[in-house]
């Protein structure tokens, strides 16, 4: 995995503070990975954008990922694949970016999404999770 250090953008370190405080989950990791799952489970794949490695948030894929890393890699292969993208390392990383920062802003932004049980609403499908 080209993937070894995960660094967030502040707007996005500042969303994350806010889910934090919403859903009590307190590892930025956790918040992550539903992030990317969020963006992954869009029909459309994310505009491009320069996103800045601007905060102090910075983990490892290991951190991320804990022990889905293998499927979380595949997941992203898979949806780079079906998105018609090269899957060399350099595209695979930055739209690994794209879709974390994407699901970040998406989650923050849900209305649902005030407590654990409507981040969990969203992904099992809930009425904004389109």
């Amino acid at each position: 995995m080209p993937i070894e250090h995960i660094r967030l953008s502040r707007a996005a370190r500042d969303q994350l503070v806010t889910l934090k405080r919403r859903t009590k989950i307190m590892h930025w990791n956790v918040l992550c990975r539903w992030a990317f799952c969020r963006s992954l489970a869009v029909n459309t794949p994310p505009p491009a954008a320069r996103v800045p490695a601007d905060s102090n948030v910075e983990m490892t894929w290991k951190v991320f990922a804990g022990a889905h890393g293998d499927e979380l890699w595949a997941l992203l292969r898979q949806r780079c694949h079906a998105d018609g993208l090269p899957l060399d390392e350099e595209t695979l990383a930055a739209q690994f970016r794209l879709h974390l920062h994407r699901g970040i802003g998406y989650l923050v932004g849900d209305p649902q999404v005030t407590d654990v049980a409507g981040l969990v609403s969203v992904a099992l499908g809930g009425p904004a999770a389109a």
